[in-house]
């Protein structure tokens, strides 16, 4: 199978692909090494190789020191550190730590904000795969769109950025 193909099935793969919902995350709470696992597995199509990991204890260790998640009760996540982890998995391919504390405040992971994330982040990859499995299709050259899509996804991380530095600097308030 060459580059195009495998392109190709990754796109058709990530058209029908969404991050658990919530009623979808474990109810029961878990230790870090099963957290770790669950993520492993929910999120394996964002993880750019086989030797790719998305999270480590050490991350997760790192983000509840700097207040970005929650501290876990008696050594377990619940379904709001899976959310938030979820989030934080996603975005800090994009956004500063940092920026990310700014967005989620250090508070526990609620249903609608996951909610929200949800839909922005399946739709924007829904899209891209449409959009990548149609220039497949068309034979349009891979590098020019691998260079299209870090463009727009450079600009889309400068204009969030922009909306977290400005909202850190006014307090949080929206």
């Amino acid at each position: 199978m060459d580059a195009e193909e495998k392109i190709l099935a990754w796109a058709r793969e990530g058209r029908e692909l969404s991050c658990p919902l919530w009623e979808q995350l474990p109810a029961i709470p878990l230790y870090v090494d099963q957290v770790l696992q669950y993520l492993r597995d929910s999120l394996r199509f964002f993880e750019r190789d086989e030797e790719d990991v998305l999270l480590t204890n050490s991350m997760i260790n790192n983000y509840v020191k700097k207040d970005v998640l929650p501290h876990p009760e008696k050594k377990k996540y619940s379904r709001e550190h899976l959310a938030a982890l979820t989030v934080i998995c996603m975005l800090k391919q994009v956004l500063a730590i940092q920026d990310i504390g700014t967005l989620l405040q250090g508070k526990p992971m609620d249903p609608e904000l996951y909610g929200a994330f949800l839909a922005a982040h399946t739709g924007a990859v829904s899209e891209t795969c449409r959009e990548l499995e149609e220039s497949c299709q068309r034979g349009a050259d891979l590098r020019r769109e691998a260079l299209r899509l870090a463009a727009e996804a450079n600009a889309k991380r400068a204009a969030a950025e922009r909306i977290l530095c400005e909202l850190a600097l006014d307090g949080g308030k929206e």
